[in-house]
Order: structure tokens, then C-alpha cells, then sequence
């Protein structure tokens, strides 16, 4: 025998095919890598994405502490949803993250009208999370305190007309200056947000304690101000004389310090999409 004989290697023959049993052991391995990986993954977003989510903003109801302790004092119990007259109190879900189950309002879908007077939802509060009145270790952001109490537009002619909240729940903006009917001098006929719409409102006009629905109370204004016509405090808001970038004279909403962040004025602003809006948390800048 030659030496090339001896380093010869035997020539592999073609690999036998796996038996039944074989593939199924092997589909079974790569199925239970996928899901531990993707329980992996799911884990870690579970965690991450509350984190993000938490960052989104949410009007609270009012008197609420500032985000950081009302998130450690709320214990999610829904007394102030139960009691809210016109169901502007919602309670999140997993998309607000570790916000989950704490008390919001959605001022477009449904303001905080005040159609109970005595913010009922404070009174329900069993925590302190909602509160006329901090305790003295909590502080106040500066803009954040109102000058003196809100009077009440429903309650101006009583004896105690004004709420007892002395914090904000945000402010009112005019986002979108130039889409506002009353910048453009137009007016507003029919049913703000239209027929569909569920929100509902006090109009002294009609009941003073009974709240109705939006769309069944029709408008017809020859320019528009349902912003400053259906704010329920006393000098929130107003229609004032303005200039324009190219020196021509306007009407417009102006927010004036008593706003509180209710949220009427984004409710029934009959733009689509709203040119008001309440910015949750902000504070009064001068």
C-alpha cells in the first residue's frame, strides 16, 4: 500500500434524512427559543415602555398634587369618577404606563364644567390626593397658586360664590390662532361638535343643576365666542381687540390669570381640531 493510499480520506456519502421524530424534537427546540426570547423581550418593555408613557401629560382633576406625589398618594379607587356629575373623570389604562388606574380628564371629550359647585370630586377624595388645601410640607410651583379664589359664574349671586381652589389644573391656550372663527370674523351657527356629540354642560339658561347634552343646545352667534360664552369662572377668558403680524386689528381669546385649566373652551370650540386647548400642569406666566 503507497503512502498516497494511507492519506486518502473516505469520501462522506450524502446525510441520511432526519427521521419524524428527529424534526419534531427540532421544531419544538426552535419554537420554545422564539418564545423565550420573546418573553425576554416583552419583559423589558413592560418595564420600559410605562416609563415612556409616563412622560405624556394628563389633565387632573381639580386640586390635584403635583404629578410626582399624586402618582404616590392616589389609590386608584374611583370615588372621585363616582361622584363627577358630568363623567369628566376617566380612569387611565396600561397606556399611561405607571399612571395606570389614576384619575384624568379628557377636556375635549368632557370638561370639568364645576356643574357640582363644591368640587365634589375633592370632597370624595379619601387620601388628600385631591385637596382644597396642601399640607404645609408640600410646595406650590411658582404659577401654579391663583391669585384669589375662582368666583363661579353659576354661583355669582350667592353668598360664597367662589370655589375653594387655590391651584390650577393647567391654562388655556390658543394653539391654533389661525384656524379660530373669531380671529376670522366669522360666526358660528348649529350644534358645536355636532349632533353625535355626548359632552355635556350646565347652561344657567336652562338648568341651573341639571347638566345637558352639547348637541341639544344649538348656537347662533354672529361671531364666534362659545370659548368666553360657556367658561363657567368670571374673567378667565375674553374676546379683546388684538393686532395682527401685519398691523390689521383682530378679535381673539385672550386667557386672563383666573383660568384654572377646566377645559370648557377646548370642549366647545367648533373647530376641528380645537384651536383651544389646556395645557395640564402649566402654570401662570406673566
Amino acid at each position: 500500500m503507497s503512502d498516497n493510499d494511507n492519506d486518502r480520506k473516505p469520501v462522506a456519502g450524502p446525510t441520511p434524512p432526519l427521521s419524524k421524530a428527529k424534526r419534531q424534537t427540532n421544531r419544538r427546540r426552535f419554537l420554545r427559543t422564539v418564545l423565550l426570547t420573546g418573553g425576554v423581550l416583552g419583559a423589558a418593555l413592560s418595564g420600559f415602555l410605562p416609563l415612556i408613557y409616563s412622560q405624556r401629560k394628563r389633565l387632573r382633576p381639580p386640586g390635584a398634587l403635583d404629578e410626582k406625589d399624586f402618582l404616590s398618594s392616589c389609590i386608584k379607587c374611583g370615588q372621585c369618577v363616582q361622584v363627577c356629575p358630568v363623567q369628566a373623570i376617566k380612569l387611565a389604562d396600561l397606556v399611561d404606563g405607571m399612571g395606570v388606574g389614576t384619575p384624568y380628564i379628557d377636556a375635549r371629550r368632557q370638561a370639568c364644567d364645576f356643574s357640582c359647585d363644591a368640587v365634589q370630586c375633592v370632597l370624595a377624595c379619601p387620601t388628600g390626593t385631591l385637596t382644597y388645601h396642601k399640607p404645609e410640607f408640600l410646595t406650590v410651583r411658582p404659577g401654579a397658586a391663583l391669585a384669589a379664589k375662582p368666583i363661579l359664574l353659576a354661583k355669582e349671586k350667592d353668598p360664597e360664590p367662589t370655589l375653594n381652589m387655590t391651584e390650577r389644573m393647567g391654562v388655556a391656550r390658543l394653539t391654533r390662532p389661525e384656524a379660530c372663527l373669531a380671529i376670522q370674523g366669522k360666526g358660528f351657527k348649529g350644534q358645536t361638535r355636532g349632533a353625535d356629540f355626548k359632552g355635556m354642560l350646565r347652561y344657567m339658561d336652562v338648568d341651573r343643576w341639571k347638566p345637558i347634552k352639547i348637541s341639544a343646545h344649538p348656537y347662533d352667534v354672529a361671531e364666534c365666542d362659545l370659548c368666553v360664552r360657556e367658561c363657567p369662572l368670571k374673567g378667565a377668558i375674553s374676546i379683546d381687540t388684538v393686532f395682527a403680524p401685519d398691523g390689521s386689528k383682530r378679535k381673539s381669546p385672550v386667557i386672563h390669570e383666573p383660568c384654572v385649566g377646566c377645559g370648557v373652551c377646548e370642549m366647545v370650540c367648533p373647530v376641528e381640531p380645537g384651536c383651544i386647548t389646556v395645557e395640564a400642569r402649566e402654570v401662570w406666566k406673566t
